[in-house]
């Protein structure tokens, strides 16, 4: 075959391998970064890396529609309208994600001007029909939403069986570090290594929830030195996908 002819075919083979099939289930992410808060004291370095972090990981794969909100951007208003569109045009097998690194309190994320409380975060996923659901949250205090997902006053009376599945990059008394020499948080680093593929344990291109956690709790517990630990928590299946390439 002539060359030029070769390289058209694949040429064409790689068009076509960027393009989701017709009915395929696709993966939709919110990506949530706020690096710089109004005045200069809640400043952080990282989360808008982050964020962008994880949008360049979906956008590697062709079933991926991704959002990016960072800084100014990442307004309470328009975080929630963001949140309330990529849920309600979710489908059953679609996977659907919500990633945030910034400030954590107790009753939600920080917003650059404003408190998200985990309610409406609860509210928007348990509307959606999608049965894949997950919230990554790389923030100080994160492991405070499972605690809190069962309270009435801070969750608006969203229940645990609401079908989402938590992975939040710390426990409830412990802050999420930001090392001077790394351009990502602990927890970010070592997720988007597991869901570009370092967490598939069985080589299946299918990553679930069991082998994301299994991966990044073990690295950022030993990239911390012990001193960070992510948790997961929800209602769902240990083999849900989080991830299909």
């Amino acid at each position: 075959m002539h060359s030029s002819t070769v390289r058209t075919w694949l040429l064409a083979f790689l068009l076509l391998a960027t393009i989701p099939l017709q009915g395929e289930a696709k993966i939709y992410l919110l990506s949530v970064g706020i690096s710089d808060y109004p005045g200069r004291q809640n400043d952080l370095r990282l989360p808008h890396n982050d964020a962008a972090t994880m949008q360049w990981v979906y956008q590697q794969n062709r079933r991926a529609q991704t959002s990016l909100l960072i800084n100014s951007q990442a307004r309470l208003s328009t975080v929630k309208a963001a949140l309330r569109g990529m849920t309600a045009k979710a489908t059953t097998n679609d996977i659907v994600v919500m990633f945030f690194s910034g400030h954590g309190v107790p009753g939600g994320f920080v917003c650059y001007d404003g408190i998200l409380d985990y309610g409406s975060i609860y509210s928007a996923m348990a509307a959606c029909k999608s049965r894949n659901k997950m919230i990554f949250a790389d923030a100080c205090f994160a492991g405070a939403m499972r605690q809190n997902s069962n309270s009435g006053r801070r969750s608006g009376g969203v229940k645990k069986d609401s079908n989402v599945m938590l992975f939040l990059s710390c426990r409830s008394n412990e802050v999420s570090i930001e090392n001077p020499r790394m351009t990502n948080g602990f927890f970010t680093y070592a997720l988007q290594h597991g869901l570009r593929g370092g967490a598939d344990a069985n080589h299946d291109r299918v990553i679930t929830a069991k082998e994301l956690f299994n991966y990044v709790s073990a690295k950022v517990s030993r990239e911390s030195g012990n001193q960070q630990h992510p948790v997961m928590w929800g209602r769902f299946p240990n083999n849900m996908p989080v991830m299909r390439w």
